[in-house]
């Protein structure tokens, strides 16, 4: 497979979760990869959360990202409600914009992701950050919505495992449900893994992208 390779030197990264957890999920081992091999500057926003969850998601995105400086921001907004909260979503974006210098790459949900608070955020991403690469993560669900990828990132067998260690540490409030478990996070990462030759991978769709020669 063809590899599309981020700029040399330090990586602004940018991650976007409508929910504590969501970017975790969608891109943790992508992050703990990231974090041992390049020095990262990361801002995480997470759109909604109160009480144990915004402590969570405090907490959270630093620990999959060891070693790096990582600025998390919680706006506090209605779980479930986010697209009847479309202007303050899209001022708090248009905010996180303004004070940082253009991301490197943009983790965010993927378009076409049932959930609707997931997809009001992909949907606006592209038109506050234009000229970043933009990498949909995808969110296992009861909806039943994973789709086709177009990119992956291979995981090692350490850092596969090592995520959904800390998706369990990180987030008590959820060990609880019925969907999370080992099997779970680990199936998923080992079918699209296969998908690329790899023992685990994370898989992203990505709509626009530059080729450089």
């Amino acid at each position: 497979m063809t590899p599309l390779t981020l700029p040399p030197g330090a990586l602004d990264v940018l991650c976007l979760g409508a929910h504590p957890d969501d970017i975790e999920i969608g891109c943790g081992g992508t992050l703990l990869t990231l974090a041992a091999a390049r020095d990262v500057r990361a801002t995480a926003v997470v759109l909604t959360g109160a009480g144990e969850r915004r402590d969570e998601a405090l907490k959270a995105t630093g620990r999959f990202l060891p070693g790096a400086a990582v600025d998390v921001r919680v706006a506090g907004l209605r779980d479930g409600r986010l697209p009847a909260a479309w202007d303050e979503v899209k001022d708090t974006l248009e905010g996180v914009a303004g004070g940082l210098r253009r991301p490197d790459v943009v983790f965010a949900p993927r378009r076409d992701d049932a959930h609707q608070d997931h997809r009001l955020i992909a949907e606006l991403v592209p038109t506050v950050w234009r000229d970043s690469l933009v990498l949909g993560y995808e969110i296992p669900k009861w909806d039943g919505d994973l789709g086709s990828v177009t990119h992956y990132v291979p995981l090692s067998d350490a850092v596969a495992r090592h995520k959904v260690e800390l998706l369990d540490d990180c987030f008590p409030s959820q060990t609880g449900r019925d969907w999370w478990d080992e099997e779970m996070f680990l199936g998923l990462l080992r079918l699209r893994g296969m998908e690329c030759r790899s023992r685990y991978a994370e898989a992203f769709t990505v709509s626009k992208a530059t080729l450089a020669f």
